[in-house]
């Protein structure tokens, strides 16, 4: 056998630098989730323990809450905003939510956000409670700057990293995702949310996929019904009725998604 060139090394080196970035399987997972009714079911099922006081990577002072572990040879994040010092309620919305997102993309440095939660549908577009999403598109209702250029950047509207085979796989619905910082919705935003053609509404969504665009991270959203905004029951009513089986739903959905990414690339989803 002749001895190897020394071109190979060489060779070897420059297509390794040729190829895509991420293109080794996928070993970091975040998921951000707003309220701890939706974490506890997955951190018990990806069997993840809560950070100790003495091992925070979080600023002093923010309440977020990291839960972490290792699971089918992915180290999985499970993070929410904690609750709100004052008032004690969960921290959701669109600043945490940015916040959050933020923070852990610079320190724990994910290869894929999950965003999961729950969130309202709409019947006239196939939504029924218990229901599945993947959000192909997000959008944002509830920006109103009537400015041109303003105007689209306060809608924000972005496509999501898609993955169509996670869609085929497993066999999830898929509408677009607006998102607000309020639970009910307005007729302004009423008006917004046909224009933004969505399936789901959502209070965090648009916002994680903001900063996740910002540093070129990829992210999934999956969102599960808890009340229909276009029926008859108020939408708190309905939210705080259904939550508990819905989140069972989305515990099932998020852990599909998961099983299915373990072992894979990015450009396998």
């Amino acid at each position: 056998m002749a001895p190897p060139s020394s071109e190979e090394p060489a060779a070897a080196a420059a297509a390794a630098a040729a190829e895509p970035a991420g293109a080794g399987a996928i070993s970091k997972v975040l998921v951000v989730i707003a309220m701890q009714t939706e974490a506890l079911p997955l951190v018990t099922r990806f069997q993840l323990v809560e950070a100790a006081a003495d091992e925070s990577i979080f600023p002093k002072g923010a309440p977020w809450t990291r839960y972490h572990g290792d699971y089918k040879g992915l180290h999985i994040d499970l993070v929410w905003p904690g609750k709100d010092p004052l008032l004690g309620v969960d921290s959701v919305g669109t600043v945490s939510a940015a916040l959050v997102t933020y923070a852990c993309i610079q320190l724990l440095k994910p290869d894929l956000i999950i965003n999961a939660g729950t969130a309202g549908g709409f019947k006239a577009r196939g939504a029924g409670i218990g229901d599945v999403f993947l959000a192909s598109d997000v959008a944002f209702h509830d920006r109103r700057i009537p400015i041109p250029v303003f105007d689209s950047y306060g809608v924000g509207a972005r496509k999501t990293f898609a993955t169509p085979n996670i869609v085929k796989e497993l066999n999830l619905k898929v509408g677009k995702l607006s998102t607000g910082d309020s639970l009910d919705m307005s007729p302004h935003d009423e008006t917004a949310i046909l224009s933004n053609e969505a399936t789901v509404k959502d209070m965090e969504g648009a916002a994680v996929a903001y900063v996740a665009d910002l540093f070129s991270t990829p992210a999934i959203f999956v969102k599960a019904v808890t009340d229909i905004v276009d029926g008859e029951k108020p939408t708190a009513e309905e939210f705080l009725q259904n939550l508990i089986s819905v989140t069972m739903a989305l515990d099932q959905a998020v852990m599909q998604v998961v099983d299915f990414i373990s072992g894979k690339c990015i450009s396998d989803l």
